[in-house]
């Protein structure tokens, strides 16, 4: 899987705390600010008091998402405002003006940036949620729900699925731009969004599951063999239903989406899909097995060793010269990102007509800026293992449209939303039949 580097402004979620005794100041309502990181994005926040007095307080990135993301700690003490978002290291820290209508001050995420707040009215207050959708909430399994949305049209069904830490909302823009051909839905993967989040247990978050939770939403709207389109990790989503349910879709759409997780690349390999199955034979291994169960899964061990050993020597050296991040920068994989990393499958074909698009070379904005050599080469190795996966797109999957967008970003969607568009238009266009969607509308 491919990291991106986010210099995205931080969504924030409820959160309670006592307000300051003796506070004069009111600091409830509505306050929305523009920070720059580095591009403008827009910031509102709502606080107001709920039981007892006590502050809550919520704040949306509303130029990325209407979607809101837990705050760990808030606090208002004479004329100072903090909160905290554990999840994503973020904090901010201002000052409420003493006419009680500006809130100066800056927000912490690796970087200090400032981010001042302006107390919002009715007639200038943004609107959170512009996009044309209509959202309801489907059952895929006992006490899981997903966020599905809307975005109308005629047409052949058309479900969008989202990458890793995004929800249906990252379509808010693009989606529109295909209503005038089909009719257009968004999934919100489970453990994201506003959709249930179960225990970040692999079995809960595995390929298979994460699959049929797809399934479950398309019977569930009566689409008739709908297209799927995925962006990023969605690629393990569509390699599952291409492959075990391929009479369910129409075809598939990879969108920066056709790494090892989606296609297992049997030229060259993968080692996270290789290390899987090393360790999946290894757990074999164990006392009492008869002679030829033991030189069968000794000849497996040893094909997997050879090859694993293989992938590490090359990932050491694509890795030895790559420089440690900036302090203060890294952030793990949350527990819900391991658990769908961990529960991927080995995909060698696909059973479906296929469009795979891939943002080849990567534009990856300021990453290593400052050290240009190192820049240089994480870009010459990324060119490599995504040429190596589209030629293994072209190789395995016969029939299979794959494009190379150059200098395009890994939203692939968004910085190169026109070429995007043509290829999905002319791939949908030939695909046989033109069914169309059980339900117009959906239930809300």
């Amino acid at each position: 899987m491919k990291v991106r580097i986010s210099y995205s402004v931080i969504l924030f979620a409820v959160l309670v705390l006592t307000a300051g005794i003796g506070n004069s100041q009111d600091i409830t309502g509505r306050w929305q600010g523009t920070v720059n990181v580095p591009k403008p994005l827009r910031v509102v926040l709502d606080i107001e008091k709920g039981d007892a007095g006590v502050l809550k307080g919520v704040a949306y990135s509303i130029d990325q998402s209407p979607s809101p993301a837990s705050m760990s700690t808030l606090s208002f003490a004479g004329s100072t405002l903090k909160f905290t978002v554990d999840a994503y290291r973020a904090s901010y820290e201002g000052t409420l003006s003493a006419d009680g209508k500006t809130i100066t001050g800056s927000m912490t995420q690796g970087q200090t940036k400032p981010l001042n707040f302006e107390r919002a009215t009715k007639e200038t207050a943004w609107v959170i949620d512009p996009s044309p959708h209509k959202a309801q909430f489907i059952a895929v399994e006992k006490d899981i729900k997903l966020e599905v949305l809307d975005w109308g049209g005629t047409g052949r069904p058309l479900v969008l699925l989202t990458g890793l830490g995004n929800n249906a909302h990252v379509f808010d823009k693009f989606a529109p731009k295909l209503t005038g051909k089909y009719h257009v839905y968004g999934i919100t993967r489970r453990g994201f969004g506003f959709s249930s989040s179960p225990s970040p247990q692999t079995a809960s978050y595995a390929t298979d599951r994460l699959g049929e939770d797809v399934l479950a939403v398309i019977d569930a709207l009566h689409l008739e063999k709908p297209v799927l389109a995925g962006h990023s990790i969605a690629g393990e989503e569509l390699s599952y239903i291409g492959t075990r349910h391929p009479e369910r879709v129409a075809g598939l759409i990879y969108l920066d989406a056709g790494y090892p997780y989606a296609l297992y690349d049997e030229a060259n390999g993968a080692l996270v899909v290789d290390v899987k199955d090393l360790r999946e034979q290894l757990g074999k291994m164990t006392p009492g097995l008869l002679p030829d169960e033991q030189k069968k899964l000794l000849d497996e061990l040893h094909t997997s060793l050879d090859r694993v050993t293989k992938e590490v020597a090359y990932e050491q050296e694509e890795l030895k010269d790559m420089p440690p991040p900036p302090a203060g920068s890294g952030q793990r994989m949350p527990p819900i990102g391991k658990a769908i990393v961990s529960g991927t499958m080995k995909f060698t074909t696909m059973k479906v007509p296929v469009l795979a698009i891939f943002a080849n070379p990567k534009d990856i904005g300021n990453m290593m800026k400052d050290n240009p050599k190192a820049r240089a080469e994480f870009i010459a190795s990324n060119t490599r293992s995504t040429e190596q996966q589209a030629v293994a797109f072209e190789r395995q999957i016969p029939g299979s449209r794959v494009l190379r967008i150059p200098n395009a970003n890994h939203y692939v969607f968004i910085s190169n939303e026109a070429d995007v568009l043509r290829e999905m238009n002319a791939f949908i266009a030939d695909l046989p039949g033109t069914p169309t969607s059980g339900n117009d509308t959906a239930s809300h």
